[in-house]
This record gives structure tokens, C-alpha cells and sequence, in this order.
């Protein structure tokens, strides 16, 4: 046993050395060469700073220790991660060094209850004194980084991490200095490019970078990034803006609030940093929370003990008569009363938006960072010569590292799309997708295999007269487009539609009992329900949960003003839905995956392909659980019929749980129907970073054989490659002569198809970039898939044309979809089992939530689990 876990941790080697079918195209990508003199010596050192610095302070700290100690440092410039690390290219003298560094920061009087402080001024030039501590903690050079790279020994090595690590805060300490640093991206309000985007949140442009080990060498991947921030106004606009039971708030500034307002006023301000504006000062505070009482009721104990109220003290000191006396005050301690009127405050630039942004704010920002091809190159080469780019500072060269200022140039293949396979009427027609976008059309031809849908039922909520008396129509021609489609959708439905109220969306157990009451009237039997909303309402997720989980029925939501112009595409987009829902199948591959690789599959051993995918809770959110959706494909050798398995887990846990379970179920629904055990498993794992690669594959493969073993003798070899959507890398298609005429193509995105899997890709494992759709809008991301193990030793061309070839049989549209569908499906689940939980534990917000630190994650809630024929 000790053997297989010492190689269950080896990933898989690329099979050969790249693919070779389909024609070349010449491409760049953001990926900029960096030489590296491997003989260099770095030098890591541990920093202690007390008291405990902020980031900002830190890096003052930082400039100031090396300005003032060249000498004990050997003129060495050091980077620092902000933290806890210092690299140097020279040994300083000591391996221990002490030293102590002041700064005029101002510290408020304790005493006072709130951050006010007397006799400020005298006291603005008080420094406050930092310890540092710097020792020695190891040397590296880039030897072993370099023989990795190279791929020349045979041996596994495992990647020099540290000597990575160190290289990527050497090229971060320059843009560190100038911007804002967020995750991996840098952002900065001196470039002026920002937008507002409503709700109190601002866009802010920024840049993405990292440093990568690739084919070609270490390479820095840098790209435009966008992100929210909230935006540096008063806070009492800043809430007329950010709630709506505010919006009036300066008309009506006696207004105060009710407990519930309260609570939503604290849960959008807190752990926000403020500053005020009545006093000359650059202390900042963050917000613990607001005061029980409103502003005008609050008193405090003054220096010698004597009850002073908060109004009076503000008209007597600063001749400043509080306006919103009916508001509470910001409480900026933990633990002592300390008061701040929220009409005297600012919030503080730079902040990262935390919580959700709406529909509304993440259409905004999603068009803010959406440029066609040709101008986010420009972005990306702007950003690398630019003034606060990776190579815009001394450091690099310090370090003897040289970062280029060309993107890579490579060559990618174009794949040829399969030829797929329609229904007509019983017959079976072929059709290849040949147009540029590799869309195909159904407009003379059917679905693949269309249902029967006898009985179903419609509800309607909200709508205006007009808008209703659309609907007769809207059936009618919703069932003359799906008969086009060859899917059979009676014209009449089981009961009357029936027309609710919007607010009935809001009351989950009238919800529930009108779901039910047409289930019942439907003799328990209902197909299919089609609801229509006058506008999108949270009340949906409730609507799936009850129909999917109590009831035992699937659903179709869409929105009235889509029935109001009830074009062609709408109708067939909804039909296709319908069908899929209903147990259809849109598409299948004309020549059978067995026909196109065949030294691996077979039609008479069954392959069956596996998509698991886990959601996690937004930023603020610190209790609800993850969710983990796993799918498997139930038919043999189309491929193209799924059924899901959702848990929820741990919150924030990205390992899935269940893992072994959920596949045992999948394998056992795959044998009731197929008759066979699946000869082969080839698993696609959705939404992991890099760094959890080994931990998934240990825990996850292992889980997988798991399931497999509860079968008698069954030991199927198993494929387990990573598919991540979440990455950087984007490609360009590289213009050869700007005056010819062949570059008319060269604002256009990269064409479906698309693979990469040189230069840019690992310099030893078995990746690839592919770009199976038609970038519409934007500049399109290819999909990186990433094989952690392969028991059934695909060639780089079967495994790209398997993935692509799949991309083609996602039931909801008609061309190919961005991601491979086994991904896609489990996505959607675990979307779907969010929505489940979201709503069935929307739980007032509650103080205890607010505790930061938690001793154990609270129980996960279970999942309603969906009735046996939504399954």
C-alpha cells in the first residue's frame, strides 16, 4: 500500500509531445519570458514587526529600514511579501538583526469614547516606535528551477516552489508600492479608469499577474482585470445609495430606524475603514458596528468622570450641530464604547466591495471588463511597459531577472468540428457545422430524440392585462416550435393556467401549497410547469426547491417581456430546455465516440463520463455550507444523457465530501440502464486551483476507486483531469502584415476548436488550452484542462478530440459550449443545490453570525434531495 500512495501523488507526464491533427494558426499569448540567472544566490530572512503593522504601515516600515540601514543591509534592496518575508540577492552582515524604525502615525487617546482626542495638534508629530527582528532562514539558487524547467532529467522532481515564490514577490514589490494589492491583481484610481456601478460600489481597472512555469521557460502571465470597490463618499450617501429604504434619507433626516433596518444598515457597514472630516487628521478606524441608541440619546464619561452628552460635546467643540440626531452612531471598538456620528464620516479609498453584488452592479462591471481581442492586447502590453508594471521598478534588475516585453508567439491547431446527428421526423439526418461560429441551425430539422410532453400545467405572477392576454399565443406557438423540433407538446394544458400575485413568490408555504393543489389537479402526474414572472424574483429558488423536492415536478421559468416579441430563437432556446428537462436529447455525434478512437472505446464496453463541481457561499457569507453536485452520463455511445448527485459539506471545504457515495449511486443508475457496468471512468474536475491539485487527486481518486470497489471484481481504469475556467491565459491571433488583406480576421476571437499545448502549457505534465466556442462577445477564455492521472493512456490528439467532440452535445443550445459538458452539467447542479439551500435557511441575520473566529463550523445543513422522477 505504501507503494500506490508514494505514486498516487505523481501526476500524469504528457503522453508525446503534443498533438498534430488540424491546421496550424499562429497565435500570441499574455505569457512574457522571464530569463533568470540560475546561478544567483537568494538569501530568505524572517521579519518580526511589533506591534503588529497593517499591510500599508508595513511597507512604510519596509522603505524606511532599508533608507536608513544601507550599510548593516550591504546596499542590498530586499523585496518583502508585506508579511513575514524578505528575500536579498546579498547576505547581510549578521544573521540576526535587531532593529527599530518610527513613524509619525497618530495613536488615538484610549481614554475617549470616541477616537476624539483632545489637544490633537500637539499631538500630531508623536511617532510611534516598531521593533523588527530579521533573521536568516535559508539561501536557494535557481538550479533546480532551471533543470525543471529544461525537462531533461527523466527523474521526477517536484517544482522548486520556494525559489518561485521568491521570484514572484521580487517582480510584485514594484506595482506593490504604487497600487492596491487584491489576491494576485493590483489595482490603482491614479489611472482614472473606474465607473461607477451603482449600489455605493465603484469599478476599479486593474492588472493580474503571476509567474508561471511553462515549455518555453518561466514565463509571467499577466492580464486587464476589472474589480469593485466601494466608493470613497460620506457614509450617509454612501447608504442612500447602497439601501433602499434610504434612498430619501437626506429629505427626512429626523428618520430612524426600525431593529431590522438597523441590522441591514450594520451588516453593509461593518468592517468598513472611515475617516471623519470635522478635524484635521489621517486616522482611519473600521467600523465594529453601530450603537444601540440613536445619536442624540448617547452619553459619555469625560476625563474627570462627568456625564457629557455626544450632541452637546460636538456643538461646544467643533460649533457642529449633529443633523441625523435619530441615527445610531458607528461603533469603531470591540470592546470600549467609542462613537463616531456617521454623518462626519468618509469612506476610505481603495476597499475591496465585499457581498454579492447585484444583477444590476455585475452587469456593469461584467461590460466594463468586456473588450474585443485587438484592445485588450493593447490593455495588456500598456500595462506591462507601463509605469506600475511588474517591470517598471529597480528590482528586477537587482535580482538579474530579465522580463520581456513581447507577448509569446506560438502555434495552436483548429480542430474539425464533428459531424453530429438530428432527428427528422424518425430518420436520421447529418449535419456539419460549418459556418465560422460552428453554429448549426434546426430550422428544417429535428432534435436528436424528442419527447412527449401530454400533460403539463402553466402559473403565472404578477403581469399586466395586456401582457396576459399574450399567453394563449405564446402556447400556441411555443407548441407549433417545439413540434417543428420534433418534441410533441400538447396545446392544451391539464388545468387551467392559473394567475397568482407576484407576492405569492414571497410566501413560501402559499408558494408550496399552490404548487401542490396543481399537482393534485393534475391527477399527481405533471410533466412539466412553465411559470412566467413579470420580472426575475428570489423567489425562484423557493419555486425549484418545492417543485424538484416536495412535489416531483420539473419547471420552466422565463419573464413576461421575452413573450412580448416571441422570436424564433427565444422559442426554440426555451423548447430545447423543455426537452432536455423532460428526459430528450438535443444532439448526439453522427460518428460514435467509438468510431473516432477507436483504440480505446468500444461499443460494446461502455465509457461513462463523470463532471464534479463544488459552489462555495459569497465573501461575507462565513456559515452556509458548500455545495458539491457530482453527474454522470447514463447512455452508451451517444453520451449524452445525464443524472446528478448534490451534497451539501463543510463550508468553504473544496474536497468533496461524499464523493465515494455519490459515484456508487451514479455507477448503480448506470448499470440499471446500460446493463453493464462502465468499462472506463474519465472524470472531469471542475474548479480547483493549482494548489489543491495533489490534495484532490489523493483525496478524490481514492474516493473514486472507493465507489468502485463496493462493486465485486470491478477495478476500471480511470482518467481524472482538472478543468479550470478561472485562469488568465488568453490567446490572440497574431497578425502577420496589418497592410494585407488576410487581416481582416484579426479583431475577431481565436475560432472554436482552438487547442494549445506548447510553449505555454507545462513544462512536463499533461496539459492544454482549448477554445471550443465562438468568443460572441469580449475576448474569448480558452478552457485549461490539466491530467492529474490517466490509467487509460490517452495521446494528446484523442483526449483534445474527445473533449471537443463532447463540447458539442450540451442539450440547452446548438453550437459548442466553452466547457466540456460532464463540467458543465455539475456546475449547474451545484448551482441548483445553492439555490436549494440559499433559500431553505435564509435565517435572519443574527449578531452570533458576526463572530469572526469560529471554534467548529456550524452542521451542515442536508440537501432536500429531488423526488425520484425529477432525478
Amino acid at each position: 500500500m505504501r507503494n500506490a500512495t508514494k505514486e498516487a501523488l505523481v501526476v500524469a507526464r504528457r503522453p508525446d509531445s503534443g498533438g498534430v491533427e488540424g491546421p496550424v494558426i499562429s497565435l500570441v499569448a499574455n505569457h512574457f519570458l522571464v530569463k533568470f540567472d540560475p546561478s544567483l544566490k537568494v538569501y530568505h530572512y524572517n521579519v518580526e514587526i511589533s506591534p503588529n503593522p497593517s499591510k500599508e504601515v508595513a511597507r512604510m516600515i519596509k522603505q524606511k529600514l532599508v533608507e536608513s540601514n544601507s550599510g548593516l543591509l550591504c546596499g542590498a534592496h530586499p523585496a518583502y511579501d508585506g508579511r513575514k518575508n524578505f528575500y536579498s540577492p546579498v547576505e547581510f552582515q549578521n544573521g540576526k538583526l535587531e532593529f527599530f524604525v518610527s513613524l509619525p502615525i497618530p495613536t488615538a487617546n484610549t481614554g475617549s469614547p470616541f477616537g476624539e482626542w483632545n489637544g490633537f495638534q500637539q499631538k500630531q508629530n508623536q511617532l510611534k516606535v516598531f521593533r523588527i527582528n530579521i533573521r536568516a532562514v535559508s539561501k536557494f539558487d535557481g538550479k533546480d528551477l532551471s533543470s525543471y524547467l529544461s525537462n531533461e532529467s527523466d527523474d521526477w522532481i517536484p517544482l522548486p516552489q520556494d525559489y518561485l515564490h521568491a521570484l514572484d514577490v521580487v517582480l510584485r514589490e514594484s506595482p506593490m508600492e504604487k497600487c492596491i494589492c487584491v489576491g494576485r491583481s493590483f489595482y490603482s484610481s491614479s489611472t482614472g479608469d473606474t465607473k461607477e456601478i451603482g449600489g455605493g460600489a465603484i469599478g476599479w481597472r486593474g492588472f493580474f499577474q503571476s509567474l508561471r512555469p511553462t515549455q518555453q521557460g518561466l514565463a509571467l502571465n499577466v492580464d486587464s482585470s476589472i474589480t469593485a470597490f466601494h466608493e470613497s463618499i460620506g457614509v450617509i450617501p454612501y447608504l442612500q445609495k447602497r439601501i433602499d429604504f434610504l434612498r430619501d434619507l437626506t429629505q427626512r433626516k429626523t428618520r430612524s430606524l426600525s431593529d431590522d433596518e438597523r441590522k441591514e444598515v450594520e451588516k453593509a457597514l461593518r468592517n468598513i475603514r472611515v475617516f471623519v472630516c470635522h478635524r484635521e487628521t489621517v486616522q482611519r478606524y473600521r467600523v465594529y458596528g453601530l450603537t444601540e441608541e440613536a445619536t442624540e440619546n448617547l452619553y459619555f464619561a469625560d476625563r474627570d468622570g462627568k456625564n457629557l452628552k455626544l450632541m452637546d460635546y460636538f456643538k461646544d467643540h467643533y460649533n457642529y450641530n449633529i443633523q441625523f440626531r435619530n441615527l445610531p452612531c458607528l461603533q469603531i471598538s470591540r470592546s470600549k464604547p467609542c462613537y463616531l456620528p456617521m454623518e462626519l464620516c468618509m469612506i476610505c479609498e481603495g476597499q475591496k466591495f465585499l457581498g454579492k453584488l447585484s444583477d444590476d452592479q455585475t452587469a456593469r462591471i461584467l461590460k466594463m471588463g468586456c473588450q474585443r481581442p485587438k484592445e485588450r492586447k493593447a490593455m495588456i502590453d500598456g500595462i506591462v511597459r507601463g509605469p506600475a508594471g511588474p517591470t517598471s521598478g529597480n528590482q528586477a534588475e537587482e535580482f538579474k531577472l530579465h522580463v520581456s516585453k513581447e507577448m509569446s508567439r506560438l502555434n495552436g491547431r483548429i480542430l474539425l468540428p464533428p459531424k453530429l446527428k438530428l432527428g427528422d421526423g424518425g430518420h436520421v439526418r447529418d449535419i456539419t457545422p460549418s459556418r465560422r461560429d460552428r453554429q448549426w441551425n434546426l430550422l428544417n430539422s429535428h432534435v436528436f430524440q424528442g419527447t412527449r410532453i401530454e400533460r403539463w400545467a402553466l402559473i403565472s405572477f404578477g403581469g399586466t392585462q395586456e401582457q396576459k392576454s399574450n399567453l394563449p399565443k405564446f402556447i400556441n406557438q411555443l407548441s407549433r416550435r417545439c413540434e417543428q423540433l420534433g418534441i410533441f407538446l400538447s396545446k392544451s394544458t391539464v388545468v387551467s393556467p392559473q394567475f397568482e400575485p407576484t407576492q405569492v413568490l414571497n410566501n413560501v408555504t402559499l408558494l408550496e401549497s399552490k404548487l401542490k393543489k396543481i399537482h393534485r389537479a393534475a391527477s399527481n402526474n405533471l410533466q412539466l410547469l412553465i411559470c412566467i414572472m413579470e420580472k426575475k424574483h428570489k423567489g425562484y429558488a423557493d419555486l425549484k426547491r418545492i417543485a424538484e423536492t416536495s412535489v416531483g415536478f420539473v419547471s420552466q421559468c422565463c419573464l413576461y417581456p421575452n413573450l412580448g416579441k416571441l422570436s424564433s430563437q427565444f422559442l426554440a432556446n426555451l423548447a430545447l430546455k423543455i426537452n432536455a428537462k423532460v428526459g430528450g436529447s438535443t444532439v448526439a455525434l453522427y460518428n460514435s465516440l467509438p468510431s473516432q478512437i477507436p483504440r480505446l472505446f468500444r461499443l460494446d464496453e461502455p465509457v461513462i463520463f463523470i463532471g464534479a463541481d463544488v459552489t462555495h457561499p459569497h465573501p461575507l457569507d462565513d456559515s452556509s455550507p458548500s455545495v458539491a453536485a457530482v453527474v454522470g452520463s447514463m447512455n452508451w455511445p451517444a453520451a449524452n444523457k445525464y443524472v446528478s448527485r448534490m451534497r451539501s459539506q463543510t463550508h468553504r471545504q473544496e474536497i468533496i465530501q461524499d464523493l465515494a457515495a455519490m459515484v456508487e449511486e451514479l455507477l448503480d443508475d448506470f448499470y440499471q440502464e446500460v446493463n453493464k457496468l462502465p468499462k472506463r471512468i474519465i472524470f472531469f474536475r471542475d474548479g480547483v486551483s493549482e494548489t489543491q491539485f495533489y490534495k484532490v487527486l489523493k483525496q478524490e481518486l481514492q474516493a473514486v476507486k472507493e465507489a468502485c470497489a463496493r462493486f465485486p471484481g470491478y477495478k476500471p481504469p480511470i482518467t481524472f483531469a482538472v478543468v479550470q475556467k478561472r485562469h488568465h491565459t488568453r490567446l490572440f491571433p497574431f497578425e502577420i502584415n496589418p497592410s494585407s488583406n488576410q487581416n481582416q480576421h484579426f479583431d475577431e476571437n481565436i475560432p472554436p476548436g482552438t487547442v494549445v499545448d506548447t510553449v505555454i502549457t507545462h513544462p512536463r505534465e499533461f496539459d492544454f488550452y482549448l477554445c471550443s466556442h465562438w468568443g460572441v462577445k469580449g475576448t474569448s477564455r480558452p478552457t485549461h484542462y490539466h491530467v492529474l492521472w490517466d490509467e487509460n493512456r490517452f495521446t494528446s490528439d484523442e483526449l483534445q478530440k474527445l473533449v471537443y467532440n463532447l463540447c458539442y452535445t450540451f442539450a440547452r443550445c446548438t453550437k459548442p459550449v466553452s466547457l466540456v459538458p460532464p463540467a458543465y452539467y455539475a456546475h449547474l447542479a451545484a448551482y441548483r443545490g445553492r439555490l436549494y439551500l440559499e433559500r431553505s435557511e435564509s435565517v435572519a441575520f443574527t449578531r452570533s453570525s458576526n463572530i469572526i473566529s469560529r471554534v467548529t463550523p456550524p452542521k451542515t445543513t442536508p440537501l432536500p434531495k429531488p423526488s425520484e422522477n425529477v432525478k
